[in-house]
């Protein structure tokens, strides 16, 4: 492309400090260099992430700085080095990446990269240290290795996932965080057997992907807990066949499903990270088989207390990352699992706002309004 090798200008969403609104900025995104890749992205959607890394709440705040992390997009241009991607190529970029070289990439049972694994502190591209983006000659920080945020982006190599090119970019930009978190919990580590029960804690983006993977997977009985009943009837779209409100009982909920399934769930899969979620959604699964799976971050405080005898009843607590999806070996084929209506990944989408309204996006999920909101660069 006539781009390629010179500095871009255009617009980003940039925080200049924590928790006041994005302002729209005109940024200069420099050219990828060895094993880079610039992108031009087309659509993002708003994360969780995003958000508690914006209020800079309990970590360490680095600003200003470039959110975003869900998007969908095509390459610009290439650095030195790179060969798995070309420009044109369509692509998601993934907030944790894959060298395919290290011992976790090279192993069949890890997708934490060495390399690329996330980095929430780290503000700046690895390969020298420096950022991409800047204003008046003054570094704007990257964030995860994405920052989505920005009409142009700058990502290692290693954290961009080339997939069908006929796939909508609009639809499958969601699949580059919270909904491929989920459904992996489900289908590739709860691995429920066909007609077993499944309870699902926490009801968000998350917890609604995992719910899919648990029907995909097929599951008869999917038991959603949520603190939020409103939550309840759209969980019904994704699989959800009943429902759980712990402030119902005056009991543990951990009791409330052992009684209604006859000794506990086959699976159970945690998206809040609430510790006591995660106690309870271990100690609700059924002895002898049962597997629990903690997706949510807890407090960086929290401790996890349950009695031995807990385990010692063949009972598996399992922990998972981005859903043991290797980013750039795997989501292509989750993309194609929408291609081929495997998936629904339209009813996640519940608003749309233009780039210049990003703000709007922010307004609504502190309103706990909708699942996914995209936004049109």
């Amino acid at each position: 492309m006539a781009t390629a090798g010179k500095v871009i200008k255009c617009k980003a969403a940039v925080a200049w400090e924590a928790g006041k609104p994005l302002s729209m900025e005109e940024v200069e995104v420099a050219p990828p260099q060895a094993m880079e890749v610039r992108v031009k992205i087309l659509f993002t959607s708003l994360c969780h992430t995003d958000v508690y890394f914006w209020e800079a709440k309990g970590q360490t705040p680095v600003f200003p700085r470039i959110f975003g992390h869900e998007a969908g997009g095509i390459v610009e241009s290439v650095g030195e080095g790179v060969t798995e991607v070309a420009p044109g190529d369509h692509v998601l970029p993934v907030f944790t990446g894959e060298c395919k070289e290290c011992p976790h990439c090279k192993s069949a049972e890890s997708n934490m990269c060495d390399l690329l694994r996330i980095n929430t502190d780290r503000g700046v591209m690895i390969g020298d240290g420096k950022s991409r983006f800047s204003i008046d000659g003054k570094p704007i920080y990257h964030f995860v290795g994405t920052s989505t945020f920005s009409e142009y982006t700058v990502m290692h190599v290693g954290c961009v996932a080339k997939i069908n090119p006929e796939a909508p970019l609009d639809k499958v930009c969601v699949l580059s965080c919270g909904i491929s978190t989920g459904l992996g919990a489900s289908i590739n580590v709860a691995k429920p057997p066909k007609g077993s029960t499944v309870a699902i804690f926490g009801l968000g983006a998350v917890g609604l992907a995992a719910a899919e993977g648990a029907r995909i997977a097929g599951a008869s009985r999917i038991i959603g807990i949520d603190l939020n009943a409103n939550r309840f009837e759209e969980a019904r779209k994704f699989g959800c066949t009943e429902f759980v409100n712990p402030k119902d009982h005056t009991k543990p909920v951990q009791e409330v499903l052992i009684e209604m399934t006859n000794g506990g769930v086959d699976r159970s899969v945690e998206c809040t990270g609430n510790i006591n979620a995660m106690i309870q959604a271990f100690e609700c699964v059924h002895d002898g088989w049962g597997v629990a799976v903690l997706v949510g971050v807890p407090h960086k405080d929290a401790e996890f207390k349950t009695h031995p005898m807990k385990f010692l009843n063949e009972r598996t607590l399992k922990g998972t990352f981005f859903g043991n999806f290797k980013p750039r070996t795997d989501l292509p084929n989750v993309v194609e699992m929408y291609m081929k209506k495997e998936l629904e990944v339209e009813k996640f989408i519940t608003h749309s706002v233009p780039f210049s309204e990003i703000n709007k996006a922010f307004d609504l999920m502190a309103k706990g309004e909708g699942i996914r909101c995209i936004i049109r660069m």
